[in-house]
């Protein structure tokens, strides 16, 4: 049993989505962790901050290090964060004196901030691609169904008549725009150290995180520890997504509702009356709407953080986000489902 619907035994059926559960999973986030220590790691060698041969042993540790789960999860409850055990662990694995080089100049949020971004920018072309896919199958339902006639409504109202391409244009084009957006977004390193100075680093500060954000195949930008905008504006940018499919679902459902301008094909069983075909795609693209402007306001409140570093702040991203993507992701695929779920749209026009 499971407290999130996300991942939910049976739940996860409506509303999960494993390809991007996978980004958020124990084994995704610390695969990127060590992706972070074995850049860091070869950067610092190559620029003589370490002995080049202890960089070589980190990563090659790193290559197959496998952390003790339970020990992370004794350590977290304790320490807040996962990183201080997971350096000690690998330090261990390291040994000799290459051991005392692990993490050299940088504090656990940048392990952790930057994990998130590796993974947040697979996330993105993932989204991109379901974006492009739910657009495409817009406009070939437009190419189907466009010159037929819908009635137009305003405030819940009939008004005049429209044709479905009138309809089908103001579902695609802001999700066209999205993609737009999530292909031109910006994922950076985060990296500050202890409080956001890179103290240990010296004057080759600025150069060890060009290079570290390049080996790592992110943007490189002064540390953000404490500035969450970033994160607010893509969990906006999520929160849109859903917004608009949001829009669609609500549309189809009181299409369906009239019954004469659109015909379903399938659609949910109801176990008091058989002869029911719920819009269960159109309702859950509502719910995830619903959801993700709630958890929205959550992350705008995580956006205070005192001085250096919030622990608190930090932490209410840490509940939020994972949530957001996964609605996000599975409205996109809920979206495309019910899409093609549309044997008939509008009324033919004499």
């Amino acid at each position: 049993m499971s407290a999130s619907p996300f991942d939910h035994p049976f739940l996860s059926g409506l509303l999960g989505d494993e390809e991007i559960a996978d980004y958020f999973s124990a084994r995704a986030d610390i695969r990127s962790m060590l992706a972070f220590e074995v850049a860091l790691a070869e950067v610092e060698g190559r620029q003589g901050l370490i002995p080049p041969a202890a960089a070589e042993r980190i990563a090659e540790v790193c290559k197959s290090f496998e952390p003790d789960l339970e020990s992370l999860k004794t350590a977290t409850a304790s320490d807040g964060v996962v990183v201080p055990d997971l350096v000690r662990q690998l330090r261990k694995a390291v040994g000799g004196d290459a051991s005392g080089h692990v993490h050299f100049g940088a504090t656990s949020q940048d392990v952790i901030d930057t994990s998130l971004m590796l993974r947040l920018k697979a996330v993105a072309f993932v989204l991109s691609g379901r974006l492009f896919a739910v657009s495409s199958a817009l406009s070939k339902l437009e190419e189907r169904f466009g010159s037929n006639r819908l009635m137009g409504r305003t405030r819940m109202q009939a008004a005049i008549p429209i044709t479905v391409s009138d309809r089908l244009l103001a579902w695609r084009h802001p999700l066209d725009q999205y993609r737009d957006r999530l292909t031109q977004e910006r994922f950076p390193l985060q990296f500050g150290g202890a409080a956001g100075t890179l103290e240990k680093l010296g004057p080759q500060a600025a150069a060890i995180r060009g290079l570290l954000a390049q080996a790592l195949g992110l943007a490189d930008e002064p540390q953000w520890q404490s500035q969450r905008a970033r994160m607010a504006e893509l969990a906006g940018l999520l929160s849109m997504i859903s917004g608009s499919l949001g829009k669609i679902g609500q549309d189809v459902a009181l299409l369906a509702q009239a019954g004469d301008e659109i015909e379903l094909a399938g659609g949910g069983g109801s176990s008091a009356m058989p002869h029911k075909q719920n819009p269960v795609a159109a309702e859950v693209l509502v719910t995830f709407a619903r959801f993700n402007a709630v958890q929205l306001s959550g992350i705008h409140q995580s956006l205070v953080h005192e001085q250096e570093r919030s622990g608190a702040a930090w932490t209410l991203e840490w509940l939020l986000l994972p949530p957001m993507v996964a609605a996000t992701a599975a409205a996109l695929r809920q979206a495309l489902q019910l899409i093609g779920m549309i044997k008939r749209l509008g009324t033919i026009t004499e």
